[in-house]
């Protein structure tokens, strides 16, 4: 990242913002990007949909996904740790202007009603959403819990030849879970489809590469531009993680993906 910054520097004049995406649950690294965003005088917006208590080992103590940027951006929706009934999320600041624009862009950007000093939308969280947060709040660290000895249980078991398993980048305590997504080295769609005839659910995050997508195909990028994440779409998959998950469905989980992928072995 240091390395584009120092290169591109026309390029580097026409960032408005630094997008650090908190993913499957576990912070970015997120002490380099702080550098050279405050060097640079850019806003950090950090996007912490998945990542709700998520924690990182920042040089100046034990931060928190969300709080560490200009901006931290929460999800709501329904299958997220904390998770309402329908679609909802956060924007948290520490900064006063921009705390009085955000207020103002969720509600038509109104203040005082009917007033209208910017041009804003309703984003605001309707009130049963709100409620239904409250009560589920006081349960979100004990849930994390859970989902964290899951995958410790995942882990420990799931040791299958031609599975790579996620990896933990600084304490598993830190890391919360959203998704746990392993990477199969062939076949991951034929395995895929195998765990659905099981009753197993999974899910594919993400099967399109930003680079891929129609909407920024004006930015020039092509097949091969980004090789990481082009592997990603072809080789990940998430399963089942969240916090009711008992060891017997764990078990049966294991075993079926060893019964896929040894009948793939004996077919090739």
């Amino acid at each position: 990242m240091r390395k584009w910054f120092e290169s591109e520097t026309e390029k580097r004049d026409r960032v408005k913002a630094i997008i650090p995406v908190h993913l499957y649950g576990q912070c970015a690294d997120m002490d380099p990007i702080l550098e050279i965003a405050k060097e640079y005088d850019i806003p950090v917006i950090e996007d912490a949909a998945q990542a709700i208590g998520a924690r990182y080992p920042s040089k100046t103590g034990t931060k928190k996904a969300g709080t560490m940027g200009t901006m931290g951006c929460f999800s709501f929706f329904p299958s997220k740790n904390l998770g309402a009934m329908g679609d909802g999320g956060m924007v948290v600041t520490d900064d006063p202007t921009i705390d009085e624009k955000l207020k103002k862009l969720r509600n038509h950007g109104a203040k005082p009603k009917y007033y209208h000093a910017l041009i804003g939308g309703n984003f605001r969280l309707d009130p049963i959403q709100a409620a239904i947060l409250l009560v589920k709040l006081p349960h979100l660290d004990t849930w994390h819990k859970m989902r964290q000895e899951n995958a410790a249980y995942y882990d420990e078991n799931l040791n299958v030849k031609g599975i790579k398993k996620p990896d933990v980048a600084y304490k598993r305590e830190f890391h919360i879970y959203n998704q746990y997504v392993i990477s199969v080295m062939e076949q991951r769609d034929e395995l895929r489809k195998f765990l659905a005839e099981n009753n197993i659910g999974t899910e594919i995050y993400y099967p399109v590469p930003f680079h891929e997508q129609e909407c920024f195909r004006y930015l020039g990028y092509k097949s091969g531009d980004f090789p990481n994440s082009e592997y990603a779409t072809k080789h990940t998959i998430a399963l089942p993680i969240y916090p009711e998950l008992t060891t017997e469905m764990q078990d049966y989980v294991v075993d079926k993906l060893i019964s896929s992928l040894a009948h793939q072995l004996i077919s090739s």
